[in-house]
């Protein structure tokens, strides 16, 4: 099509969107930085995503602009790249952006030599500048001159980059000790907001790996306060405008400290851990209304995950947009008389009530703090709560607050709906498969675990190539890049959790499949634990390696898992020993800030904890057998892994601790006897 350049020819959606900009844009190839070493040209790179807010109004307002693409065209060679499909390159120029300017995001702007050494880094950057502020014609007009005239300095200046990033790369270190655990649960609860939930101002992420190390510690310890700090924190981000009350799923973070005023993108992977959160929040709730809660919100956001984000032949898309018609969150709120249109007034004004509605609107202009006459669906209490505390039947109130959200959300379907990343990535795939899984044996719904077991299906069918090896995007019918640390890592975490679900061995034949690609392709044997890529990958300017836990679990922290839990069910000491060699390159890092460490904890107290099996023996389909396996679901003790081995005798459970086994048991009340008394 006229007007179009290469970036056409690509299937990642978030090149397609920047195919008619008339910037001379190439994709991250091999032509693009010969064009730049043959022309001696600086390479101007940018990346970001499909549904990343910021991405579009940079494009909007410099990369359709023709002024700014003369000036890319005159000095630079021009490279798009999707963060999501190439993870590898984000993280290098990440590194890069917060070593020089000490923060980092989306989209990321980078000036580099033609061989990929960065000397410039920024993330949004107007077209014309401010007083203080440069613009991005300021930057390349200045980097041109630079070029030409003072290249020397830049040579320097990306020299001393690299260098840091190097040094800077963590550092042996001892195991940690207990105190660890202690020193995080301490930072936590001096940042956490009592009255809010959450740590820290805003603006407030979900951070779900923290909630999930709370409730961790509290099963290990007894101690009632961490499982009440993520309780409290889940409870209001379900309660707030970040969940999307009509149509469910959450919002990637909420601007303001009350969760009510979010950034409207939709992140499978925020699904997928928030899912995880309220999956173990319902199974460690101390009261019935609590369980019953965040049982719903869980079943709930499954259905979401399974309407809105279902790729065909049973694989899981990447996001919604936050934008639709150009404007963010037009989709997702509503005026008063929007409401009243659509429906009778009593059945108005009772929603209204409840959602927290006003006349002119409880949405603010981020840029103005103006009301827009906009409303965000929120709640302050649980629906039968607030039915309660108003006289009404808790009940009756509950089932017309549904009624009332199946007719609006039937209204809002007709809206103009935000845009769908229709790739599929086999990480994100993975956590999702790993959340459904274990949410179907916390609530006790086969179904989940049948949608995860289709998930998996689908990246083990089109997702790897003649050899085996995972490739990390499908997209219209194309499965390319090569799988990285977190597509193998959160794949056999899913297949994992597949296998303690339904204690099918395939899954655990998968899911060692791929540990040992792992453990062979991507170990740093001088410091420990893995790098993001393979050691047969492209080469780029540092091989990265992700130590941070940041919107999803570092591939690193769910290796230490994953290889500990498989070598211990495999009776495989040598996935063992590669797990531990995780614990001392995180521990430097880890021992500054633990807090900001929670996964990797988590993991840490699996890997360092009792190692705990139980064996059940029996027929996988008798009423005695399934008992015995009901009754280990239900405890879900911390460590705890269950084996199933087919046998024509009554049931029996094995329970080993650290190696040592008690005598067999065949009731449901011998083994939760057991199981009462803690044996991990």
């Amino acid at each position: 099509m006229a007007g179009e350049n290469r970036l056409a020819a690509e299937v990642s959606p978030y090149l397609r969107q920047h195919a008619t900009n008339p910037v001379d844009w190439y994709p991250w190839e091999d032509a693009a930085f010969a064009k730049a070493l043959a022309e001696d040209k600086p390479v101007f790179l940018s990346i970001g995503y499909s549904t990343c807010h910021w991405c579009h109004v940079m494009a909007h307002e410099s990369f359709e602009d023709a002024e700014v693409a003369k000036a890319l065209a005159d000095g630079f060679v021009a490279v798009k790249v999707d963060r999501e499909e190439r993870p590898d390159v984000d993280a290098v120029y990440m590194a890069a952006c917060q070593a020089l300017t000490g923060r980092g995001g989306w989209p990321l702007t980078i000036l580099m030599f033609p061989d990929g050494r960065p000397f410039f880094a920024g993330t949004y950057l107007p077209k014309v500048g401010a007083p203080g502020r440069p613009g991005l014609l300021d930057i390349l007009a200045a980097a041109r001159q630079a070029w030409n005239g003072r290249r020397g300095e830049l040579e320097s200046a990306t020299g001393r980059i690299l260098d840091h990033l190097r040094d800077s790369a963590a550092a042996q270190g001892d195991i940690p000790g207990p105190d660890i655990f202690k020193t995080a649960l301490d930072q936590l609860s001096r940042s956490f907001d009592a009255a809010r939930g959450g740590f820290g101002p805003a603006p407030k992420f979900p951070s779900p790996h923290i909630l999930l190390f709370l409730l961790d510690q509290a099963a290990r310890t007894g101690d009632p306060a961490p499982r009440a700090m993520a309780e409290r924190t889940l409870t209001a981000m379900a309660l707030g405008g970040i969940h999307d009350h009509i149509g469910h799923g959450y919002h990637r973070y909420s601007t303001d400290a009350d969760w009510l005023v979010p950034h409207f993108e939709k992140m499978l992977s925020d699904q997928s851990m928030l899912l995880l959160a309220h999956a173990e929040t319902a199974h460690a709730a101390p009261d019935d209304a609590s369980r019953s809660f965040h049982r719903q919100a869980a079943l709930d956001l499954a259905g979401y995950m399974d309407r809105a984000l279902s790729a065909p032949d049973g694989g899981f898309f990447t996001a919604e947009d936050a934008d639709s018609e150009g404007v963010e969150g037009k989709f997702y709120v509503w005026t008063a008389d929007e409401i009243r249109a659509v429906l009778p007034e009593s059945d108005a004004a009772f929603f209204m009530d409840l959602y927290g509605f006003a006349e002119d609107g409880n949405f603010h202009d981020e840029s103005t703090r103006r009301k827009t006459g906009a409303n965000i669906p929120h709640l302050t209490q649980p629906v039968r709560q607030w039915a309660a505390a108003r006289g009404l039947d808790p009940d009756a109130a509950a089932d017309r607050a549904e009624a009332i959200r199946q007719r609006l959300f039937a209204v809002r379907e007709l809206r103009v709906h935000p845009s769908r990343d229709e790739k599929i990535l086999a990480d994100t795939n993975g956590l999702a498969i790993a959340a459904l899984a274990r949410a179907a044996r916390r609530l006790d719904q086969p179904r989940l675990a049948e949608r995860a077991q289709a998930a998996a299906n689908f990246v083990l069918t089109h997702m790897r190539d003649g050899n085996g090896r995972l490739l990390h995007r499908f997209c219209d019918g194309q499965a390319a890049v090569s799988g990285f640390l977190d597509d193998y890592a959160f794949l056999a975490w899913g297949l994992f959790e597949l296998h303690q679900t339904t204690l099918d061995p395939g899954h655990l034949d998968a899911a060692l499949a791929l540990a040992d690609i792992l453990a062979a392709r991507f170990a740093d044997p001088k410091r420990g634990g893995f790098f993001l890529t393979a050691d047969d990958a492209e080469s780029l300017a540092l091989r990265p390696k992700d130590l941070f836990d940041a919107a999803v679990p570092s591939g690193n922290a769910v290796a230490l898992f994953l290889l500990t839990a498989l070598g211990r069910l495999a009776h495989r000491p040598d996935l063992e020993d590669a797990a531990r060699t995780v614990i001392p390159a995180l521990a430097p890092l880890a021992a500054d800030y633990p807090a900001g460490f929670t996964h990797f904890l988590s993991a840490l107290a699996f890997a360092t904890g009792p190692d705990a099996l139980a064996t059940v023996t029996g027929d996988p389909d008798a009423p005695d057998t399934m008992a015995l396996l009901a009754a280990l679901r239900r405890a879900g003790a911390p460590g705890l892994l269950v084996t199933l081995v087919p046998d024509a005798e009554p049931a029996k459970v094995s329970l080993c601790r650290d190696r040592t086994c008690l005598p067999p048991v065949g009731s449901v009340e011998e083994l939760e006897g057991i199981l009462g008394e803690g044996i991990s």
